[in-house]
């Protein structure tokens, strides 16, 4: 039987679903594809390669507010597109850890100039906007991975550990009632709210 580029790259998102990134292995994915190894490797030379690819693939499937469209202004934009990366990584299991260390392809450089120029429009030097866009990519990938490899917190004893200190333990109970979004909400406000500053009054 033969199996295309994506035909394994499919079988691998539903096997990341079920079994995880660690466990995740071409031997499992073959059997799966009732193809020997070497099958894969004619299109994927190593793992990480075919970790890119599923990176790629989760994407191209749920990350729809990825370019730049008019009337957006750059806040809404850098708002909404964070949210949205940050939803579709969460779509998958582990999509954290799939999608860091992926490379920036030439395929993506029209994306790239797109996000670049919704910035400089708005006053900003091109390098600064660079500095923003990975800023803002790296931490929203930081939060999914922590999301997602967060175990269950044993309250009781954070709680009796943190009666002794007061502002934490007010800390603590803010984060609880907030929860994981309302968080990454904040952080990114601040980040985009930061980067006004270095912006005409009027941007």
């Amino acid at each position: 039987m033969k199996v295309d580029r994506a035909q394994i790259v499919n079988e691998a998102l539903k096997l990341l679903n079920e079994v995880g990134i660690d466990a995740l292995s071409t031997r499992m994915l073959a059997d799966r594809l009732n193809v020997r190894q070497p099958a894969l490797y004619w299109h994927f030379k190593s793992k990480r390669a075919l970790v890119e690819a599923m990176a790629e693939e989760i994407m191209a499937r749920g990350h729809t507010h990825d370019w730049p469209v008019v009337p957006d202004n750059w806040r809404d934009f850098m708002l909404e597109n964070a949210r949205d990366f940050r939803r579709t990584l969460l779509s998958y299991r582990d999509g954290g850890r799939v999608h860091a260390g992926t490379e920036t392809s030439p395929q993506d450089l029209p994306n790239v100039e797109a996000h670049i120029a919704v910035l400089v429009e708005a006053g900003m030097e091109a390098e600064f906007a660079m500095e923003l866009l990975v800023a803002i990519a790296r931490y929203t990938v930081g939060c999914v991975i922590e999301e997602q490899a967060e175990p269950p917190p044993e309250q009781e004893k954070l709680d009796a550990a943190a009666a002794d200190f007061p502002l934490t333990r007010r800390a603590i109970t803010h984060y609880r009632n907030r929860g994981h979004e309302a968080f990454f909400e904040a952080g990114l406000r601040m980040m985009i709210d930061g980067a006004a500053l270095r912006l005409p009054q009027d941007a």
